[in-house]
């Protein structure tokens, strides 16, 4: 039976650490939940709305007194807790996180965790959020059916005969994780990386591209709201569902977006050339047979979605 999980720290209270804290709750997790942020008032928010239940004054020392610690601030401060954190752990704790690339963060953890005398690391990422942020926006159904993903390595035939309670305790997050409504996938931290280029950070680029290009195009000319003659209201008047929902992620946070972008160029940059590749092509075919064709390939995904 893996070692339970009693007590938890949640280095950071935005919409992911605290939909975190309140769907442990949500699904039966008895256990003390302690949050801390960068922004007092978001640790306040969230625990207010039961996501934590105390907000740590220090977070070292909430770190070293609970036996979990997710870490859910963006990459960069992923990065930057686990070097602080990996000389002042103990075996017995496990060190998790929800950071959206994967082979930076495997690569850091690597070198002072999951080793004899240090505490375990097991990288994760939820496949879910939202196109707001901030413990406000926090829910305790936003993992209902969603992909947690993680990429921890194959254990070593010692650590597999005598495990120790932090790597007891990784299971035991899994545990918890489906107990959320998650289904679970085990990715290479480089395949990871690949994927997510494709599945979330190109549509995410897509969205903020269209978003910010309509915004130059049909700027807001400062004309009483609710007024027809603009031709930025016109567009938001005409624009519908599919508009919407095509620049709904231009609502997306830099401040999370500038650490992935950074931390999976190459990725990224890749599905990013292809797509102008693509883009290029229906340019130049766009009252052509071909025009058909793409139509055909795109209804063929959808259909397999």
């Amino acid at each position: 039976m893996p070692e339970s999980i009693q007590s938890i720290a949640i280095l950071g209270t935005g919409l992911i650490g605290s939909s975190v804290g309140l769907a442990l709750r949500a699904n039966g997790f008895a256990g003390g939940i302690v949050g801390w942020d960068r922004a007092p008032e978001e640790a306040e928010i969230a625990r207010e709305k039961g996501a934590i239940d105390s907000v740590a004054a220090d977070p070292l020392a909430a770190a070293r007194a609970s036996d979990t610690i997710l870490l859910a601030t963006p990459v960069f401060g992923i990065l930057e807790w686990i070097e602080r954190l990996a000389p002042v752990l103990h075996p017995h704790q496990l060190v998790t996180d929800v950071g959206s690339t994967k082979r930076k963060i495997c690569a850091l953890a690597a070198e002072d965790f999951s080793s004899p005398g240090a505490a375990y690391f097991l990288p994760g990422h939820p496949m879910a959020g939202k196109e707001v942020f901030g413990a406000a926006n926090a829910d305790a159904n936003l993992f209902q059916g969603a992909v947690w993903l993680f990429t921890s390595p194959e254990p070593n035939p010692d650590e597999a005969k005598n495990p120790t309670l932090g790597r007891q305790r990784a299971d035991k997050w899994r545990h918890w994780v489906a107990r959320m409504g998650c289904r679970m996938l085990d990715l290479d931290p480089v395949r990871h990386d690949e994927i997510c280029a494709w599945a979330s950070h190109l549509p995410q680029m897509l969205g903020t591209a269209l978003a910010a290009l309509l915004e130059d195009t049909f700027p807001e000319d400062g004309k009483e709201k609710g007024n027809l003659d603009s031709a930025s209201a016109q567009l938001r008047a005409i624009g519908g569902r599919a508009m919407h929902e095509m620049t709904r992620l231009g609502a997306s946070p830099y401040s999370m977006w500038r650490d992935i972008a950074q931390t999976n160029d190459e990725a990224i940059a890749a599905a990013l050339l292809a797509l102008e590749q693509r883009l290029a092509a229906i340019r130049e075919n766009i009252k052509q047979p071909e025009l058909r064709d793409e139509f055909l390939r795109a209804n063929q995904f959808r259909s397999r979605f």
